[in-house]
Protein backbone atom coordinates (compact mmCIF):
# COMPACT_ATOMS: atom_id res chain seq x y z
CA UNK A 1 0.00 0.00 0.00
CA UNK A 2 2.83 2.40 0.88
CA UNK A 3 4.51 1.67 -2.45
CA UNK A 4 1.34 2.36 -4.42
CA UNK A 5 0.85 5.61 -2.51
CA UNK A 6 4.21 6.75 -3.85
CA UNK A 7 3.21 6.09 -7.48
CA UNK A 8 1.82 8.82 -9.70
CA UNK A 9 -1.11 7.51 -11.75
CA UNK A 10 -0.34 9.65 -14.80
CA UNK A 11 3.28 8.56 -14.46
CA UNK A 12 2.13 4.95 -14.89
CA UNK A 13 1.30 5.98 -18.45
CA UNK A 14 4.05 8.52 -19.17
CA UNK A 15 7.02 6.55 -17.82
CA UNK A 16 6.50 3.38 -19.94
CA UNK A 17 5.93 5.55 -23.02
CA UNK A 18 9.20 7.40 -22.42
CA UNK A 19 11.14 4.16 -21.94
CA UNK A 20 9.51 2.50 -24.97
CA UNK A 21 10.46 5.52 -27.10
CA UNK A 22 14.15 4.75 -26.50
CA UNK A 23 13.79 1.44 -28.37
CA UNK A 24 11.88 2.82 -31.35
CA UNK A 25 13.46 4.52 -34.39
CA UNK A 26 14.83 7.91 -33.33
CA UNK A 27 15.57 9.36 -36.77
CA UNK A 28 14.63 8.68 -40.39
CA UNK A 29 16.96 9.27 -43.33
CA UNK A 30 15.76 9.40 -46.94
CA UNK A 31 17.57 9.93 -50.23
CA UNK A 32 15.31 12.92 -51.08
CA UNK A 33 12.28 14.81 -49.81
CA UNK A 34 9.54 12.54 -51.18
CA UNK A 35 10.73 8.97 -50.52
CA UNK A 36 9.97 7.18 -47.26
CA UNK A 37 13.51 6.66 -46.02
CA UNK A 38 15.03 4.28 -43.51
CA UNK A 39 14.48 4.34 -39.72
CA UNK A 40 17.54 4.60 -37.49
CA UNK A 41 17.54 3.74 -33.76
CA UNK A 42 19.27 5.89 -31.15
CA UNK A 43 22.48 3.85 -31.15
CA UNK A 44 22.87 4.35 -34.93
CA UNK A 45 21.92 8.04 -34.82
CA UNK A 46 24.06 9.23 -31.91
CA UNK A 47 27.56 8.56 -30.67
CA UNK A 48 27.88 6.24 -27.68
CA UNK A 49 28.44 9.18 -25.32
CA UNK A 50 25.44 11.10 -26.73
CA UNK A 51 23.23 8.01 -26.55
CA UNK A 52 24.26 7.38 -22.95
CA UNK A 53 23.39 10.97 -22.04
CA UNK A 54 19.97 10.68 -23.65
CA UNK A 55 19.27 7.36 -21.92
CA UNK A 56 20.21 8.84 -18.54
CA UNK A 57 18.04 11.93 -19.07
CA UNK A 58 15.02 9.90 -20.14
CA UNK A 59 15.52 7.37 -17.34
CA UNK A 60 15.62 10.13 -14.72
CA UNK A 61 12.53 11.80 -16.19
CA UNK A 62 10.62 8.49 -16.32
CA UNK A 63 11.47 7.83 -12.66
CA UNK A 64 10.36 11.34 -11.68
CA UNK A 65 7.15 10.89 -13.66
CA UNK A 66 6.43 7.59 -11.95
CA UNK A 67 7.05 8.74 -8.37
CA UNK A 68 5.27 11.43 -6.39
CA UNK A 69 8.12 13.93 -6.40
CA UNK A 70 7.40 17.67 -5.95
CA UNK A 71 5.42 18.90 -9.00
CA UNK A 72 7.83 21.78 -9.66
CA UNK A 73 10.80 19.38 -9.84
CA UNK A 74 8.83 17.04 -12.07
CA UNK A 75 7.87 19.86 -14.46
CA UNK A 76 11.45 21.14 -14.68
CA UNK A 77 12.81 17.65 -15.32
CA UNK A 78 10.23 16.92 -18.04
CA UNK A 79 10.91 20.26 -19.73
CA UNK A 80 14.67 19.73 -19.56
CA UNK A 81 14.32 16.24 -21.04
CA UNK A 82 12.22 17.58 -23.91
CA UNK A 83 14.92 20.21 -24.57
CA UNK A 84 17.66 17.55 -24.42
CA UNK A 85 15.73 15.37 -26.89
CA UNK A 86 15.33 18.34 -29.26
CA UNK A 87 19.05 19.17 -29.08
CA UNK A 88 20.05 15.53 -29.57
CA UNK A 89 17.78 15.34 -32.61
CA UNK A 90 19.92 18.08 -34.15
CA UNK A 91 23.11 16.24 -33.19
CA UNK A 92 21.74 13.01 -34.68
CA UNK A 93 20.96 14.84 -37.93
CA UNK A 94 24.55 16.14 -38.02
CA UNK A 95 25.90 12.63 -37.49
CA UNK A 96 23.74 11.09 -40.21
CA UNK A 97 24.31 13.96 -42.65
CA UNK A 98 28.06 13.40 -42.59
CA UNK A 99 27.66 10.25 -44.71
CA UNK A 100 24.61 11.35 -46.74
CA UNK A 101 24.29 13.25 -50.00
CA UNK A 102 23.21 16.87 -50.34
CA UNK A 103 19.67 15.81 -51.33
CA UNK A 104 19.20 13.59 -48.27
CA UNK A 105 16.41 14.40 -45.88
CA UNK A 106 16.76 13.57 -42.17
CA UNK A 107 13.74 13.87 -39.92
CA UNK A 108 12.77 12.73 -36.40
CA UNK A 109 11.07 9.34 -36.30
CA UNK A 110 8.41 7.80 -34.06
CA UNK A 111 10.68 7.37 -31.03
CA UNK A 112 11.45 11.09 -30.89
CA UNK A 113 7.81 12.16 -31.16
CA UNK A 114 6.71 9.58 -28.59
CA UNK A 115 9.40 10.81 -26.21
CA UNK A 116 8.21 14.40 -26.60
CA UNK A 117 4.65 13.24 -25.93
CA UNK A 118 5.74 11.57 -22.68
CA UNK A 119 7.63 14.71 -21.62
CA UNK A 120 4.68 17.03 -22.29
CA UNK A 121 2.26 14.61 -20.61
CA UNK A 122 4.45 14.61 -17.50
CA UNK A 123 4.84 18.38 -17.63
CA UNK A 124 1.11 18.99 -18.02
CA UNK A 125 0.38 16.66 -15.09
CA UNK A 126 2.90 18.49 -12.91
CA UNK A 127 1.74 21.98 -13.93
CA UNK A 128 -1.83 21.07 -12.98
CA UNK A 129 -0.63 20.76 -9.37
CA UNK A 130 1.44 23.96 -9.30
CA UNK A 131 -0.25 27.23 -8.41
CA UNK A 132 1.95 29.55 -10.42
CA UNK A 133 1.41 33.27 -10.27
CA UNK A 134 -0.54 34.18 -13.45
CA UNK A 135 2.09 36.79 -14.33
CA UNK A 136 4.73 34.04 -14.23
CA UNK A 137 2.57 31.88 -16.50
CA UNK A 138 2.14 34.84 -18.82
CA UNK A 139 5.93 35.23 -19.00
CA UNK A 140 6.37 31.48 -19.65
CA UNK A 141 3.80 31.58 -22.44
CA UNK A 142 5.59 34.47 -24.12
CA UNK A 143 9.03 32.90 -23.71
CA UNK A 144 8.09 29.52 -25.24
CA UNK A 145 8.00 30.64 -28.92
CA UNK A 146 11.12 32.73 -28.37
CA UNK A 147 12.95 29.62 -27.13
CA UNK A 148 12.02 27.82 -30.33
CA UNK A 149 13.22 30.77 -32.42
CA UNK A 150 16.50 30.75 -30.46
CA UNK A 151 17.00 27.04 -31.13
CA UNK A 152 16.34 27.54 -34.84
CA UNK A 153 18.71 30.52 -34.99
CA UNK A 154 21.45 28.56 -33.18
CA UNK A 155 21.82 26.29 -36.22
CA UNK A 156 21.67 23.10 -34.16
CA UNK A 157 18.77 21.87 -36.32
CA UNK A 158 20.26 22.98 -39.63
CA UNK A 159 20.57 19.42 -40.98
CA UNK A 160 16.99 18.46 -40.13
CA UNK A 161 14.82 18.26 -43.23
CA UNK A 162 12.19 20.54 -41.66
CA UNK A 163 14.74 23.35 -41.44
CA UNK A 164 15.82 22.69 -45.02
CA UNK A 165 12.21 23.11 -46.11
CA UNK A 166 12.06 26.30 -44.08
CA UNK A 167 15.24 27.59 -45.77
CA UNK A 168 13.62 26.98 -49.17
CA UNK A 169 10.32 28.57 -48.10
CA UNK A 170 11.50 31.28 -45.67
CA UNK A 171 9.96 34.24 -47.51
CA UNK A 172 6.67 32.42 -48.11
CA UNK A 173 6.67 31.10 -44.53
CA UNK A 174 6.64 34.55 -42.93
CA UNK A 175 4.13 35.84 -45.46
CA UNK A 176 1.74 33.00 -44.64
CA UNK A 177 2.46 33.36 -40.92
CA UNK A 178 1.27 36.95 -41.11
CA UNK A 179 -1.80 35.89 -43.07
CA UNK A 180 -2.59 33.15 -40.54
CA UNK A 181 -2.37 35.65 -37.68
CA UNK A 182 -4.51 38.12 -39.60
CA UNK A 183 -7.23 35.54 -40.28
CA UNK A 184 -7.37 34.18 -36.73
CA UNK A 185 -6.85 37.49 -34.95
CA UNK A 186 -8.92 39.63 -37.33
CA UNK A 187 -11.92 37.33 -37.19
CA UNK A 188 -11.64 37.29 -33.38
CA UNK A 189 -11.55 41.10 -33.24
CA UNK A 190 -14.64 41.45 -35.43
CA UNK A 191 -16.41 38.74 -33.41
CA UNK A 192 -15.69 40.62 -30.16
CA UNK A 193 -16.98 43.87 -31.66
CA UNK A 194 -20.23 42.16 -32.71
CA UNK A 195 -20.52 39.33 -30.19
CA UNK A 196 -20.15 41.17 -26.89
CA UNK A 197 -22.94 43.70 -27.70
CA UNK A 198 -25.04 40.78 -28.99
CA UNK A 199 -24.51 38.95 -25.70
CA UNK A 200 -25.59 42.07 -23.81
CA UNK A 201 -28.67 42.30 -26.07
CA UNK A 202 -29.55 38.67 -25.31
CA UNK A 203 -29.24 39.37 -21.59
CA UNK A 204 -31.95 42.03 -21.69
CA UNK A 205 -34.05 40.88 -24.68
CA UNK A 206 -35.26 37.52 -23.39
CA UNK A 207 -37.81 37.08 -26.20
CA UNK A 208 -35.22 37.50 -28.96
CA UNK A 209 -32.61 35.39 -27.18
CA UNK A 210 -33.74 31.93 -28.47
CA UNK A 211 -33.81 33.17 -32.08
CA UNK A 212 -30.32 34.66 -31.86
CA UNK A 213 -28.77 31.66 -30.11
CA UNK A 214 -30.48 29.11 -32.37
CA UNK A 215 -29.25 30.96 -35.46
CA UNK A 216 -25.67 31.04 -34.18
CA UNK A 217 -25.88 27.39 -33.13
CA UNK A 218 -27.03 26.46 -36.63
CA UNK A 219 -23.92 28.11 -38.10
CA UNK A 220 -21.76 26.00 -35.78
CA UNK A 221 -23.34 22.81 -37.15
CA UNK A 222 -22.16 23.57 -40.71
CA UNK A 223 -18.81 21.86 -41.44
CA UNK A 224 -16.04 24.42 -41.83
CA UNK A 225 -15.11 23.45 -45.39
CA UNK A 226 -18.77 23.56 -46.43
CA UNK A 227 -19.18 27.04 -44.96
CA UNK A 228 -16.09 28.25 -46.81
CA UNK A 229 -17.61 26.88 -50.01
CA UNK A 230 -21.06 28.34 -49.37
CA UNK A 231 -19.61 31.84 -49.16
CA UNK A 232 -17.93 31.68 -52.56
CA UNK A 233 -21.09 32.29 -54.62
CA UNK A 234 -22.53 35.31 -52.72
CA UNK A 235 -19.15 37.01 -52.39
CA UNK A 236 -18.47 36.47 -56.09
CA UNK A 237 -21.80 38.15 -56.85
CA UNK A 238 -20.87 41.10 -54.63
CA UNK A 239 -17.52 41.46 -56.37
CA UNK A 240 -19.17 41.35 -59.81
CA UNK A 241 -22.03 43.78 -59.11
CA UNK A 242 -20.62 46.14 -56.50
CA UNK A 243 -17.35 47.75 -57.67
CA UNK A 244 -16.62 49.19 -54.23
CA UNK A 245 -16.68 45.68 -52.72
CA UNK A 246 -14.24 44.45 -55.34
CA UNK A 247 -11.92 47.39 -54.62
CA UNK A 248 -11.84 46.32 -50.96
CA UNK A 249 -10.62 42.87 -52.00
CA UNK A 250 -13.95 41.11 -51.47
CA UNK A 251 -14.25 38.21 -53.90
CA UNK A 252 -15.38 34.60 -54.06
CA UNK A 253 -12.06 33.11 -53.02
CA UNK A 254 -9.22 34.43 -50.91
CA UNK A 255 -9.16 36.34 -47.65
CA UNK A 256 -12.76 37.62 -47.62
CA UNK A 257 -14.66 34.30 -47.45
CA UNK A 258 -12.10 32.87 -45.02
CA UNK A 259 -12.38 35.87 -42.70
CA UNK A 260 -16.19 35.88 -42.90
CA UNK A 261 -16.47 32.16 -42.17
CA UNK A 262 -14.13 32.39 -39.17
CA UNK A 263 -16.09 35.40 -37.93
CA UNK A 264 -19.35 33.43 -38.17
CA UNK A 265 -17.86 30.50 -36.23
CA UNK A 266 -16.55 32.89 -33.56
CA UNK A 267 -19.84 34.50 -32.61
CA UNK A 268 -21.55 31.74 -30.61
CA UNK A 269 -18.84 31.19 -27.93
CA UNK A 270 -18.43 34.92 -27.35
CA UNK A 271 -22.19 35.59 -27.19
CA UNK A 272 -22.80 32.63 -24.86
CA UNK A 273 -19.94 33.50 -22.52
CA UNK A 274 -20.89 37.17 -22.40
CA UNK A 275 -24.46 36.19 -21.58
CA UNK A 276 -23.35 33.66 -18.94
CA UNK A 277 -21.01 36.18 -17.33
CA UNK A 278 -23.72 38.82 -17.08
CA UNK A 279 -26.30 36.40 -15.72
CA UNK A 280 -23.89 35.18 -13.04
CA UNK A 281 -23.44 38.64 -11.55
CA UNK A 282 -24.88 38.33 -8.01
CA UNK A 283 -28.29 39.91 -7.53
CA UNK A 284 -27.04 41.59 -4.35
CA UNK A 285 -24.36 43.37 -6.41
CA UNK A 286 -26.98 44.71 -8.81
CA UNK A 287 -29.12 45.85 -5.90
CA UNK A 288 -26.14 47.63 -4.36
CA UNK A 289 -25.43 49.39 -7.66
CA UNK A 290 -29.02 50.55 -7.94
CA UNK A 291 -28.94 51.66 -4.32
CA UNK A 292 -25.96 53.87 -5.15
CA UNK A 293 -28.09 55.63 -7.74
CA UNK A 294 -26.48 54.14 -10.85
CA UNK A 295 -28.43 54.20 -14.09
CA UNK A 296 -28.88 50.99 -16.10
CA UNK A 297 -26.01 51.93 -18.41
CA UNK A 298 -23.71 52.81 -15.51
CA UNK A 299 -24.58 49.55 -13.79
CA UNK A 300 -23.74 47.62 -16.95
CA UNK A 301 -20.46 49.40 -17.72
CA UNK A 302 -19.11 49.83 -14.19
CA UNK A 303 -20.37 46.72 -12.41
CA UNK A 304 -21.75 43.93 -14.59
CA UNK A 305 -19.28 43.90 -17.49
CA UNK A 306 -16.18 44.07 -15.24
CA UNK A 307 -17.53 41.16 -13.19
CA UNK A 308 -18.34 39.24 -16.39
CA UNK A 309 -14.85 39.83 -17.82
CA UNK A 310 -13.39 36.39 -16.83
CA UNK A 311 -16.29 34.64 -18.59
CA UNK A 312 -15.89 36.86 -21.68
CA UNK A 313 -12.15 36.13 -21.75
CA UNK A 314 -12.91 32.40 -21.51
CA UNK A 315 -15.07 32.75 -24.64
CA UNK A 316 -12.30 34.66 -26.40
CA UNK A 317 -9.86 31.87 -25.45
CA UNK A 318 -12.12 29.25 -27.04
CA UNK A 319 -12.49 31.31 -30.21
CA UNK A 320 -8.79 32.16 -30.54
CA UNK A 321 -7.65 28.54 -30.32
CA UNK A 322 -10.51 27.42 -32.59
CA UNK A 323 -9.66 30.03 -35.22
CA UNK A 324 -5.94 29.25 -35.21
CA UNK A 325 -6.84 25.69 -36.18
CA UNK A 326 -9.63 26.53 -38.62
CA UNK A 327 -7.50 29.13 -40.42
CA UNK A 328 -5.44 26.22 -41.74
CA UNK A 329 -8.38 25.11 -43.89
CA UNK A 330 -8.66 28.59 -45.43
CA UNK A 331 -5.78 27.69 -47.75
CA UNK A 332 -8.18 25.47 -49.73
CA UNK A 333 -10.06 28.58 -50.94
CA UNK A 334 -6.99 30.76 -51.43
CA UNK A 335 -7.13 32.34 -47.98
CA UNK A 336 -3.46 31.61 -47.26
CA UNK A 337 -2.02 30.81 -43.86
CA UNK A 338 -0.03 27.81 -42.69
CA UNK A 339 -2.50 25.54 -44.47
CA UNK A 340 -0.70 26.44 -47.72
CA UNK A 341 2.25 24.28 -46.64
CA UNK A 342 0.03 21.52 -45.27
CA UNK A 343 -1.90 21.03 -48.50
CA UNK A 344 1.14 21.54 -50.72
CA UNK A 345 2.96 18.89 -48.71
CA UNK A 346 0.04 16.48 -48.97
CA UNK A 347 -0.17 16.93 -52.72
CA UNK A 348 3.58 16.36 -53.10
CA UNK A 349 3.80 13.56 -50.49
CA UNK A 350 6.39 15.72 -48.69
CA UNK A 351 5.91 15.18 -44.95
CA UNK A 352 8.40 17.91 -44.00
CA UNK A 353 6.40 20.51 -45.91
CA UNK A 354 3.28 19.35 -44.04
CA UNK A 355 5.11 19.75 -40.72
CA UNK A 356 6.21 23.25 -41.75
CA UNK A 357 2.54 24.20 -41.55
CA UNK A 358 1.43 21.92 -38.72
CA UNK A 359 4.11 22.65 -36.11
CA UNK A 360 3.75 26.48 -36.12
CA UNK A 361 -0.03 26.05 -35.85
CA UNK A 362 0.40 23.84 -32.77
CA UNK A 363 2.89 26.28 -31.23
CA UNK A 364 0.50 29.18 -31.82
CA UNK A 365 -2.42 27.26 -30.27
CA UNK A 366 -0.40 26.22 -27.24
CA UNK A 367 0.96 29.73 -26.69
CA UNK A 368 -2.49 31.27 -27.09
CA UNK A 369 -3.98 28.83 -24.55
CA UNK A 370 -1.28 29.57 -21.95
CA UNK A 371 -1.54 33.35 -22.42
CA UNK A 372 -5.34 33.42 -22.29
CA UNK A 373 -5.44 31.17 -19.20
CA UNK A 374 -3.04 33.58 -17.47
CA UNK A 375 -5.12 36.61 -18.48
CA UNK A 376 -8.30 34.95 -17.18
CA UNK A 377 -6.64 34.24 -13.82
CA UNK A 378 -5.32 37.82 -13.65
CA UNK A 379 -8.82 39.20 -14.22
CA UNK A 380 -10.28 36.88 -11.55
CA UNK A 381 -7.61 37.88 -9.05
CA UNK A 382 -8.29 41.55 -9.79
CA UNK A 383 -11.99 41.08 -9.11
CA UNK A 384 -11.30 39.25 -5.84
CA UNK A 385 -9.09 42.13 -4.67
CA UNK A 386 -11.78 44.62 -5.70
CA UNK A 387 -14.48 42.80 -3.74
CA UNK A 388 -12.26 42.48 -0.66
CA UNK A 389 -11.68 46.25 -0.58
Amino acid sequence: MWGMARIDRVGLLAAPIAVAALFLPFMNIAANRIVEGEPRPILESLTSVQAAGLFLAVGAMALAALLRVPPASKAVMAGATALVAAIFAGLAADNLAADAGSFARIRPASGFWLLLFACFLTMANAMAHIRLNPWVRLALGISFPFLLVLLVASGIWSNLSLLKEYANQAQAFWREAGQHLFLSGGSLLFACIAGIPLGIFCRYASRARPTVLNGLTFIQTIPSLALFGLLIAPLSWFAAHIPFAASLGIKGIGTAPALLALFAYSLLPIVLNTLAGLENVPAATREAARGMGMTGRQQLMRVELPLALPAVLAGIRIVLIQNIGLATIAALIGGGGFGVFVFQGLSQAAIDLVLLGVIPTIVLSFTAAVLMDALIDISRASHRRTRST
